[in-house]
């Protein structure tokens, strides 16, 4: 029951009481009359009673205009002042410092408790002050650790991702920021925040399968005894990028189920971009084969050159020095270039590292190739998607393109297709498939043999050379019944995948000390339910937009979205969202006086087409949080059919959810929640303001949310949805 109700049942209760209390002395005195005393009474009482009974009501309306006038304004302070005491009580340290002071409302004595509170809270930040001094003093050390981690960790040239088992990002650092920034295969907005941050999936840019599978045998060469278990595989990103991922396990700081026993809490991983790489080795090897080999043109006209000595009109003698000095010369730089080129060729032979790869992966990556090198209709026929291969990617890469190549100049072909499946052999069977002319067997061997050409290229490999690499087998066949022809390249499969174990298995200790204990590793089951899990472990994406008016049904589109995120009940800053759009349609002058986004500053930016994908990516995965969330989710959702971005994750809304805490607060409006709080309220009205703004709002509630026992997002929607706000429509 609210308190103006019971304060109202409390005082028609009283009038109750006392009315049946008069009545029933009343009756007890008329039943001690004699007949003749009530023969006596009755005619002075019988008149007198319409004027008893107006002056009850007289009085009990006098009682009502008290009440309302007296007990109900005090009530309501009363109940104001308990919601400031709850603010000031669960405000975080150093916050409640920039508190207005309690306004004293409903008199004498609510002043001097409203003064009283204050003078708590004042004492409470100064005892919080000092303890903070203390803890601060006392871990400088591990400060010091943290700065120096941190400045490594920005320092590196390798892009480093720290993630728990469940793939949500812990720890990254800028270069891997900018990497992943260049493997959306979109244009990037927002700065690329949208394919990175904290408390996203890595699962977005590595395929969940392929992590699995390195996790899978990183166990099991731990309980082999292997102290410094590690995987890596080669990938494919969506952009046609070959990616080179190392795996490192991250354990548990405590034991799990005896002493020197341990359990994965999470895996590093070590990125690298290795398609220049190989692309640059390559030019390298195609740059010193043409310098051998354009040698032996010249080296042959010097030798006969030399010969031709012999017929001159020389000394003899003088003849004779000269022909021995340049048969001398000459084989000795003839000896030097042989020695170089056969240097130069083993360094290419065994440069290359054979590495673990998704043998779907190898497939697909040489599909994008074949189609846009050689502008060929590359089809796939049957691809084994668990196969895995020991390869050197680009070599194999390299004898597909060359294949398909003097298919195409010597016998126009311009289809062909791509098959992978497991042999009877225990090896992958790669094929590539061709419709038309047969080749005889002198021509397969001869291309086997010969130097592979692509383009005015030549590679010091040859095929055979690659596939004797590999240690596979390769052959011509010709289905008949198909009227198709296919090269089979016969390869050798990694080890395979070891039997998955159960996540308590215990793990040997070893390898290199632990000096950090990252508390963001307690992670929740990953099948647990979104809206029953507690709310301080959610990642939200807090969101606001600005628009270029108030009816989003009648025409008025998006300006600007930004958006910030929070993990572990914390404000990441950094992990920020902020683009303008081009409306394309007039910007009113009422709205520009209040964002001050102006024609100039949107001409030439992207449209909202372009922008909300970009936007839907970095909010994957998080609860969406906004104040008065209705009015942007309706801009967003009037998108859906031009953009194919549904937001469908779980929607929270501060100005709900500040009713739901302060209920008795005159105002929900951004800026009184801000003020109610003590926060600094600075760039209002553009959109990253106003989401950072509502960020620290919505933090500010979430401890209020837990002491009326709402702890899971479940609770504090449906808490939201009793509130007479979420009416609003737009």
């Amino acid at each position: 029951m609210k308190p103006r109700q019971a304060l109202w049942a409390g005082v028609a209760g009283a009038g109750l009481a006392l009315l049946a209390w008069l009545l029933s002395t009343g009756g007890l005195l008329w039943a001690t009359l004699s007949a003749a005393e009530r023969a006596a009474v009755a005619p002075v009482l019988g008149p007198r009673l319409p004027l008893l009974g107006g002056a009850v009501l007289l009085a009990a309306a006098a009682v009502a205009a008290g009440v309302q006038r007296w007990l109900l304004p005090w009530a309501d302070a009363l109940q104001r002042l308990a919601e400031q005491a709850r603010i000031r009580v669960q405000a975080p340290a150093r916050a409640s410092a920039s508190l207005q002071p309690i306004d004293g409302e409903g008199g004498p004595a609510l002043r001097a408790l409203a003064t009283a509170i204050d003078e708590l809270v004042r004492q409470r930040e100064a005892l919080r002050q000092d303890v903070a001094e203390q803890v601060r003093l006392a871990s400088l050390d591990m400060e010091l650790e943290r700065n120096r981690l941190a400045a490594l960790m920005s320092e590196l040239t390798q892009s480093v991702v720290v993630c728990n088992l469940d793939g949500r990002v812990l720890l990254y650092n800028q270069r891997a920021r900018l990497l992943f920034r260049g493997l959306s295969g979109t244009p990037a907005l927002a700065g690329g925040a949208e394919l990175l941050g904290l408390g996203r999936s890595i699962h977005a840019v590595l395929e969940q399968p392929l992590l699995a599978h390195a996790l899978d045998t990183i166990r099991a060469r731990l309980l082999r005894g292997d102290a410094a278990a590690s995987a890596q595989f080669v990938t494919v990103a969506a952009t046609g990028r070959l990616l080179r991922v190392q795996v490192a396990p991250v354990r548990d700081a405590g034991p799990q189920g005896g002493e020197g026993l341990q359990t994965i809490a999470g895996f590093v991983l070590m990125v690298d971009d290795v398609t220049d790489e190989f692309e640059q080795g390559a030019l390298r090897d195609r740059l010193l084969h043409q310098l051998t080999e354009g040698q032996r043109g010249p080296l042959a006209n010097l030798r006969v050159a030399a010969e031709m000595l012999d017929d001159g009109g020389l000394d003899e003698g003088l003849r004779q020095r000269f022909v021995a000095v340049i048969h001398e010369e000459v084989g000795t730089l003839g000896r030097r270039i042989t020695e170089l080129a056969a240097r130069a060729q083993e360094g290419v032979r065994t440069r290359w590292p054979m590495e673990e790869m998704r043998g779907a992966d190898l497939v697909a990556a040489a599909q994008r190739r074949l189609a846009d090198r050689l502008g060929l209709h590359v089809g796939l026929q049957a691809v084994d998607e668990t196969l895995w291969l020991q390869v050197d990617s680009y070599a194999l890469l390299t004898a597909l393109h060359y294949l398909a190549g003097r298919l195409a100049d010597e016998f126009q072909v311009r289809m062909v297709q791509l098959r992978l499946q497991r042999a009877d052999t225990g090896h992958a069977q790669l094929d590539l498939l061709w419709g038309g002319q047969a080749l005889s067997t002198e021509t397969v061997m001869s291309w086997e043999l010969d130097p592979m050409r692509i383009g005015g290229d030549t590679s010091p490999l040859s095929l055979r050379e690659v596939l004797d690499r590999h240690g596979a087998e390769f052959w011509f066949e010709r289905e008949r019944v198909r009227h198709q022809a296919f090269f089979r390249l016969l390869l050798p499969l990694s080890a395979p995948p070891p039997t998955p174990l159960a996540e308590a298995l215990p793990l040997v200790v070893g390898g290199r000390p632990e000096f950090y204990d990252f508390d963001l590793f307690q992670h929740s089951p990953q099948h647990q339910a979104l809206e029953h899990r507690p709310l301080a472990e959610l990642a939200y994406t807090v969101f606001d937009t600005e628009t270029t008016g108030l009816q989003p049904s009648q025409g008025d589109a998006i300006l600007q979205i930004g958006a910030t995120r929070i993990t572990g009940a914390k404000l990441r800053r950094a992990e920020s969202f902020e683009q303008l759009v081009d409306p394309q349609r007039p910007i009113p002058e009422a709205g520009i006086a209040i964002h001050g986004i102006t024609p100039e500053r949107v001409r030439g930016q992207p449209a909202i087409g372009q922008v909300l994908p970009a936007f839907h990516r970095f909010a994957q995965d998080t609860v969406l949080v906004a104040h008065n969330a209705a009015f942007d989710m309706r801009f967003l959702q009037l998108q859906q059919a031009a953009t194919g971005c549904v937001f469908d994750q779980p929607v929270l809304d501060t100005l709900l959810l500040s009713a739901v805490v302060h209920p008795h607060q005159p105002s929900h409006a951004l800026e009184a929640i801000a003020a109610r709080f003590g926060l600094p309220v600075a760039g209002r009205h553009s959109a990253l303001g106003d989401a950072l703004l509502t960020a620290e709002v919505f933090l500010r509630l979430l401890p209020l949310l837990q002491a009326m026992g709402i702890h899971t997002l479940h609770q504090a929607r449906e808490a939201a949805q009793r509130t007479y706000f979420a009416r609003l429509a737009y």
